[in-house]
């Protein structure tokens, strides 16, 4: 087409603009904003545990669980243990307006893209992938809190904490020469060593199964998230004893725990809600900062692979100090941790004293804990006062410009997050 009749054409057009009405289209339909959305994802210390007022969980059939009695298995949906009092729940997050619990009490790297179910001691929940894609269907999300990592194919915190006080308590109530302690084979009653709770290699290879485990998070929250932005807040955690007993916890009747049966002293520190030798202490404190250092190894490698991502490291060890159990005189009402509580077999009832047992009583009530996991399994996680503190630490990581923060607990109770 030449010149001109490119002119002539584009002056008609531009009087037919002038001369004649033109048809506008329809504008489109303003399409409205998601809500926004806080989600939890992760294990006990996210869940609630311990924190009380467990809500109904939706299982893997879709069918939601309330509490299904003591003796049930501990395999159903309800024993992941999802607390409205949970620091998801207490925390102060401006702008958002909904927040979604759907961490589980014993989760592992493992459930976070396959349904818990489908492993050994699994609960019956879907895999929390999906359950997060069911979120982010109506909700835009813009928080998410993450605990991962006390429990994996290595070793779990439940065991972990099965031990140290199973060993203490044994050794309270029996004598090295009791015949029925070796009847099903020997009863370990020495104080847990660093070797006992997690070894290099086992840590290793948690961190690996960790990592692997968010990186699937990163990954779907980069697909599934409305406005491709979030702020992901891997937490570490809280040591439930402290690094020394108080003094008034160290012996009884002139007996402290280095020596062969020690009954009045066990049931003491039962009581106080600290069942541990005294020696595995300083182990279990290695072990939380080992998980510290499990935590803040896996965001340091994935804010590398996702450069573009917002990755908070939260660092919650110092967030109970001098109020973790018999840390002070008055424990267990003073601390924010829950005490070691077992049940006389699934009957809801705790017992709180174990004055006066003899040792095969105690070797019953322990079995009940190893039977029916779920009469024990709030012991040595935050209390609802715990999860109270842990809420100010996440609203402190949710705002911070740094991306790793430390929460620490003064001395007159006030909490610090930077």
């Amino acid at each position: 087409m030449s010149v001109f009749r490119r002119s002539v054409l584009a002056a008609a057009l531009a009087l037919a603009t002038v001369a004649l009405p033109v048809a506008v289209a329809p504008a489109a339909p303003a399409v409205a904003a998601l809500p926004t959305a806080a989600v939890a994802l992760g294990d006990s210390f996210i869940s609630g545990e311990g924190a009380g007022a467990y809500a109904p969980v939706v299982d893997v059939n879709g069918v939601a669980q309330g509490f299904p009695g003591w003796s049930a298995a501990n395999a159903n949906a309800y024993f992941c243990h999802r607390s409205p009092n949970a620091s998801l729940f207490r925390a102060d997050l401006p702008g958002i307006s909904a927040r979604f619990n759907l961490a589980c009490s014993g989760g592992q790297p493992y459930d976070i893209a396959n349904a818990s179910a489908t492993r050994a001691k699994g609960r019956q929940v879907a895999a929390q992938l999906d359950q997060l894609r069911s979120v982010a269907r109506t909700h835009d999300i813009d928080l998410v809190l993450v605990g991962l990592g006390s429990n994996n194919s290595s070793f779990t915190f439940g065991s972990v904490a099965e031990k140290c006080a199973n060993r203490f308590i044994a050794d309270a109530w029996t004598g090295w020469w009791e015949f029925w302690a070796y009847l099903g084979g020997p009863v370990e009653q020495k104080p847990c060593t660093d070797a006992d709770l997690g070894t290099a290699a086992q840590f290793a290879s948690a961190t690996a199964e960790t990592t692997a485990a968010l990186r699937q998070l990163l990954a779907t929250l980069d697909e599934v998230d409305a406005d491709g932005q979030h702020r992901v807040v891997f937490q570490d955690y809280t040591n439930p004893l402290p690094y020394e007993l108080e003094q008034g916890y160290w012996s009884e009747d002139s007996r402290d725990d280095t020596r062969d049966k020690f009954r009045a002293l066990g049931a003491e520190r039962y009581a106080a809600g600290c069942p541990i030798h005294r020696a595995s202490l300083a182990p279990g404190q290695r072990f939380s900062q080992g998980l510290g250092t499990l935590v803040s190894s896996v965001r340091s490698t994935l804010a590398a692979e996702f450069p573009t991502d917002d990755l908070v490291y939260l660092n919650v060890q110092r967030a109970f100090d001098g109020a973790r159990l018999c840390e002070s005189a008055g424990s267990p009402a003073n601390a924010l941790a829950t005490p070691i509580r077992l049940m006389d077999g699934p009957s809801g009832v705790f017992v709180t004293s174990l004055s006066g047992y003899d040792k095969l009583d105690i070797q019953r009530i322990a079995n009940a804990c190893g039977t029916y996991f779920q009469t024990c399994q709030e012991s040595w996680h935050p209390s609802a006062a715990g999860h109270q503190v842990l809420g100010r630490c996440l609203s402190g990581a949710a705002v911070a410009a740094a991306r790793t923060v430390s929460c620490v607990r003064a001395p007159d109770g006030t909490i610090a997050v930077g």
